[in-house]
C-alpha cells in the first residue's frame, strides 16, 4: 500500500494517466496518485474511465445503455448488533412498533411495488439483532423462527410466491453455510465491503468501533464465500468515513481480487458519505462529489470494462453528468413506492428525471433485474437456483435486462419435475473403452476463476525440516498416537520426511501395528459405485469428473436407473452401493432420500453408503432444514453410512486453492460429527500430493483424531493420492503431478501410526495406486483393499490408468501378492 502521508506529484499523476490511457494495468501507488488528479488531469481521468466503460458496454451488447432497478425497499428489521457511528437506520427497540416487520407487512410493501411495476424486493436489515436485543429474540421465538436469517428466508419465499418480485438480500455478514441456505430464495445478495482499513474498526472513535460485523477481514471472507457458493453479489465502498486515499484504493483492489478469483461480483457501488444528524459523525464533512467522481473513475480503471459500477443517484445532488463521465453504468435501485430507509432525508429521483438526465449525457436508461444480465444468461451454470429460474425468466428480456411490461404475479417456488436420465449415461463403462471426450470441460477458462489469483494463494512448505527421525521412530514404536501432540510435532514432521532406511523402518513399525490390531487378514467389500450425475458447477479445481450440463460427457441417472444398477450389483454378490454425484443444481432436494428409498425397496438387504458431506450440506441448505434433520431423514429412508470424502486437506488455506466453492473445514467437521451423532457412521479420507505439504497432512490427521475422540464414528481412513493428468489445477500449471512414491509410502504408514488406537482400518486405493502400489501399501500399515467398485468414473475421468472394476478373484490375487489372505467384509467391517 502507498504511504499514508505520501502526496502524489504532478509527474506521478501524469505517468499513471499515461499508463491507464495505454490500457496498461496500474498498481496501488499509481491508482492512489490518480485520486489526486485536478484540472485538466481530472478531465483526462474521467475520459479514460468513460472510454473503458463504453468498451465494456459495447462488448456486453448494450452500447450507450445505463441501467437501474425498479424496486421496493423492505426494512425487515432496524435492530442490529453493530454500532456504526454514521448510521440512522439501526435503532433501539423502544423506538419501533415491533422488532421486525410482520410477514403480512412485508407482502403489502411487495404488492404495492408490483402494482407500480417494481421487480426487485430489496431486503435490508441489521446484522443478527437477536444476539444483542432480547426483544428481537422474543419476537422470533414467538413466531417459531430460530434466527433472523430463517425469517429472511421465509419472507423471501413468500414474496416470490405471492407477488413475483425478486428478492435481493442484504442481511449483513453471512457464513458459507448461510449463503448456501439463502441462495435458493434470492437471485442476488449483497453486502458493502465499505473499507479495508482495520484501524477504522479497531481504534476507539473509529466509525466501526464496537461493531463486530464491520471488521474488514470478516467482510472480505464474506466476499470470498459468496464467490465460493456462486452468488451473484453486490458490494462496494463507502468513501469519506476517515479512510486515507491509499486505504480507499486498497479496498478497490481487494474487491477486484475477489471478482477475478470467483467471477461473482455483479456490481460495485461507490457511495459517498453524507453526514446525518443524531449520529456520532454528524459533524464530519460530507465526501466531496469531485472526490466521489475521482474514486469512481479510478475504480473503473482498476475493475476494467466488464465491471458494473454504480453511484446512488439520491446522494449526488444534481451531478448526474459528472458521475456518468466518471464511468458508472448503473444508477442502482430506485423506488416509486418506498423511501431509502438508510438515507431517508434524500429521496430517490423520479424515473422521468433519471431518464432525462441520462439522455442529456448521451445514454439510454434501461431497467434491469436485481440479478445482472450476465448472470441471467448464465443462470443454468450454477448462478441461479432452478427454483428461481421461472421467476427470473418471467421478468427477463432476451438480453437479460428487465422486460418492462412483464406481468408481476406470484409463481410457485418449486423444483423442476423432470428427473429422467439423460446424457452419456454409459460413461461408467465407456470410460475404460472409449475414454473421455476431451481433457477438460468446455468452460475451463472461466469456471475456476482467474488462475493467476488462485496461484497467488499457494503457500510453500516450510524450508526448515526437522531431522530427528530416530526420535520419531522411537516414539512411533512405543506411543504412536502421541505423535499428534503439539510437543512432538518436530518428531512427526521428521517422519513425514523420512526416506531410505528410515522410511523402511517407519513402514515396518506401521505394519507391526497393523498386525497387532487387524491380524493378517486383508479385507474387501463387494460393492458398486453409482455416480448418479456428473453435472456440477461448484468449480473444484482438482476435479476432472464434473461437467457442464451441455458438455459431451455430462449425464444424469434417473431414480429408476440407479435402482436398476443396485439390483444388478446385488445379483453379482454386492452387499453395498456407494452413491455420490456432482452438486447438480437441477437435482431436487427430495431426490437424495428418493434414491436411498428406491435402492432399499428394490434390494432391501443392500447397504447404502451415500453422499459426501458437500452433498449433504448443500441439500440441507436447499431444503431449508438443519443438518441433523436432513441426516435423520436420510437415515430413516435407509441410509447406512456416508463416505468421508470432500475432505481433501482439512486446512482452509489449501481448500480455497483446491476448490472454488466446496465447504470449509469447519462445515465438513460439522456434517461428519452430526452424522455420527444421529447414528450414521462414515469413512474418513485425505487427498494429498497437489498444493499441500506435510505439516498440513499432520493438521488433517489431528482434525480426524479430534472427531473420533468425540464420536467414535469413523470406520476407516482412506488415503487418496491426487490424480493429476486431467485435473484442471494441474493443467493450469499450479499443482504438482501427484505425490511421489516416497510420499505415498509415508502417508499410508503415518496414517496407521498417527491414528493408532482411534481408527483401526487403513485402506489403500487400488484405483489410484495400481497393483504394485497396493501391494507395497498392504505391507506398510494397510489392512483393507476397499471394494470391487464394479464402476469407477471419478478417478478414471481424472486420468487414473488402473481400471474401474476388480473381481473378487482379482482382489484375492492382490492380497496373495502381499502374502496374506483376503476376507470379505461388510461396509462397517463385520465379516461376511
Amino acid at each position: 500500500m502507498a504511504e499514508v502521508n505520501q502526496v502524489p506529484t504532478e509527474a506521478s499523476i501524469r505517468r499513471a494517466l499515461r499508463r491507464a490511457a495505454d490500457g496498461k494495468a496500474i498498481d496501488v501507488d499509481e491508482a492512489t496518485a490518480l485520486l489526486a488528479a485536478t484540472g485538466d488531469q481530472f478531465g483526462e481521468l474521467l475520459a479514460i474511465a468513460g472510454d473503458i466503460r463504453d468498451a465494456g458496454l459495447r462488448e456486453a451488447g448494450r452500447p450507450g445503455v445505463v441501467t437501474y432497478s425498479k424496486k421496493v425497499f423492505i426494512p425487515l428489521t432496524r435492530l442490529c448488533r453493530d454500532r456504526c457511528h454514521y448510521c440512522t437506520f439501526a435503532t433501539v427497540p423502544h423506538r419501533l412498533p415491533a422488532a421486525f416487520l410482520e410477514r403480512d407487512e412485508v407482502l403489502e410493501i411487495a404488492r404495492q411495488g408490483a402494482a407500480q411495476g417494481c421487480k426487485e424486493a430489496l431486503f435490508t436489515l441489521g446484522d443478527r439483532p437477536e444476539e444483542r436485543w432480547p426483544a428481537a429474540r422474543q419476537w422470533l421465538d414467538e413466531r417459531g423462527y430460530d434466527s433472523t436469517l430463517d425469517y429472511v428466508r421465509a419472507c423471501a419465499i413468500a414474496v416470490l410466491e405471492e407477488t413475483g418480485l425478486l428478492p435481493h438480500l442484504n442481511p449483513g455478514v453471512l457464513s458459507w453455510a448461510e449463503l448456501q441456505r439463502l441462495k435458493p430464495v434470492a437471485p442476488s445478495m449483497g453486502m458493502m465491503l465499505e473499507t479495508t482499513a482495520t484501524r477504522l474498526w479497531s481504534e476507539p472513535g473509529g466509525p466501526h468501533y464496537g461493531s463486530p460485523d464491520k471488521e474488514p477481514a470478516v467482510r472480505l471472507r464474506v466476499l470470498d464465500d459468496a464467490g465460493r457458493v456462486g452468488v451473484p453479489f453486490t458490494t462496494g465502498i463507502l468513501i469519506g468515513i476517515g479512510e486515507t486515499p491509499a486505504e480507499r484504493i486498497d479496498a478497490l483492489f481487494a474487491m477486484r481480487r475477489a471478482a477475478r478469483e470467483y467471477g461473482h461480483i455483479q456490481e460495485i457501488i461507490i457511495q459517498n458519505f453524507r453526514a446525518k444528524p443524531d449520529t456520532a459523525m454528524r459533524g464530519m464533512p460530507d465526501a466531496e462529489l469531485r472526490e466521489l467522481a475521482a474514486t469512481v473513475a479510478v475504480g473503473r480503471i482498476i475493475m476494467g470494462p466488464r465491471a458494473r459500477l454504480q453511484a446512488p443517484p439520491n446522494l449526488i445532488d444534481d451531478e448526474f453528468s459528472l458521475l456518468l463521465r466518471a464511468g458508472i453504468d448503473d444508477w442502482g435501485g430506485v423506488s416509486p413506492v418506498t423511501p431509502d430507509h438508510v438515507n431517508p432525508e434524500r429521496p430517490w429521483p423520479q424515473l422521468d428525471v433519471l431518464r432525462q438526465k441520462s439522455a442529456s449525457a448521451g445514454f439510454t436508461l434501461r431497467e434491469r433485474l436485481t440479478i445482472y444480465p450476465e448472470y441471467v444468461r448464465r443462470g443454468g451454470e450454477g448462478w441461479l437456483d432452478p427454483r428461481l429460474a421461472v421467476h427470473v425468466g418471467a421478468l427477463a428480456d432476451v438480453d437479460g435486462l428487465a422486460r418492462e411490461d412483464a406481468e408481476l404475479v406470484g409463481r410457485p417456488w418449486q423444483e423442476p419435475d423432470d428427473t429422467s436420465g439423460s446424457g452419456r449415461t454409459d460413461l461408467f463403462a465407456a470410460i475404460d473403452s472409449e475414454g473421455r471426450t476431451g481433457d477438460r470441460r468446455s468452460d475451463f477458462d472461466s469456471v475456476y476463476g482467474d488462475w493467476n489469483e488462485v496461484a497467488a494463494h499457494v503457500k510453500s512448505a516450510p524450508q526448515s525440516v526437522p531431522t530427528d527421525v530416530l526420535a520419531g521412530l522411537k516414539l512411533a514404536s512405543t506411543d504412536p498416537a502421541a505423535l499428534l501432540l503439539p510437543e512432538h510435532e518436530d518428531k512427526a514432521m521428521a517422519l513425514f520426511n523420512a526416506d531410505g532406511n528410515a522410511l523402511e523402518e517407519l513402514a515396518r513399525i506401521a505394519d507391526d501395528l497393523r498386525k497387532a490390531v487387524n491380524g493378517d487378514d486383508i479385507t474387501y467389500v463387494v460393492n458398486r459405485n453409482i455416480n448418479f450425475s456428473n453435472v456440477c458447477y461448484v468449480g473444484c479445481r482438482f476435479c476432472a469428473f464434473a461437467q457442464r450440463e451441455k458438455d459431451a460427457d455430462a449425464y444424469r441417472l434417473s431414480v429408476e436407473q440407479v435402482a436398476d444398477r443396485a439390483e444388478e450389483a446385488w445379483r453379482d454378490g454386492a452387499s453395498e452401493v456407494c452413491m455420490q454425484g456432482g452438486i447438480d443444481p437441477k437435482m431436487p432436494v427430495t431426490a437424495y432420500a428418493d434414491l436411498v428409498r428406491a435402492v432399499k425397496q428394490r434390494v432391501p438387504g443392500m447397504h447404502v453408503h451415500a453422499y459426501s458431506p458437500m452433498e449433504i450440506v448443500t441439500a440441507a441448505a436447499k431444503a431449508g432444514v438443519s443438518l441433523r434433520e436432513w441426516l435423520t431423514e436420510l437415515r430413516e429412508a435407509g441410509l447406512g453410512t456416508i463416505p468421508g470424502t470432500a475432505a481433501e486437506i482439512l486446512d482452509d488455506d489449501v481448500r480455497w486453492v483446491l476448490t472454488k466453492g466446496k465447504l470449509p473445514t469447519a462445515t465438513w467437521v460439522d456434517v461428519v460429527t452430526t452424522a455420527h451423532q444421529v447414528g450414521v457412521r462414515s469413512s474418513s479420507t485425505m487427498m494429498y500430493g497437489h498444493v499441500d505439504h506435510p505439516r498440513q497432512w499432520l493438521g488433517h490427521f489431528r482434525v480426524l483424531a479430534g472427531i473420533q475422540d468425540v464420536t467414535g464414528g469413523f470406520t476407516e481412513f482412506v488415503a487418496l493420492p491426487f490424480i493429476h493428468t486431467n485435473a484442471p489445477i494441474y493443467l493450469a500449471g499450479i499443482a504438482r503431478p501427484g505425490p511421489t512414491w516416497r510420499e505415498n509410502r509415508v502417508v499410508h504408514a503415518m496414517a496407521r501410526v498417527l491414528l493408532h488406537g482411534r481408527i483401526d482400518n487403513i485402506q489403500c486405493s487400488w484405483v489410484k495406486l495400481g497393483d504394485e502400489g497396493t501391494r507395497v501399501m498392504l505391507n506398510s500399515g494397510c489392512n483393507d483393499l476397499g471394494g470391487t467398485l464394479m464402476e469407477e468414473t471419478i478417478s478414471r475421468m481424472a486420468g487414473s490408468e488402473h481400471g474401474s472394476a476388480r473381481t473378487v478373484a482379482e482382489l484375492k490375487e492382490l492380497a496373495a501378492a502381499a502374502g496374506r489372505p483376503a476376507v470379505e467384509r461388510t461396509t462397517v467391517y463385520g465379516r461376511r
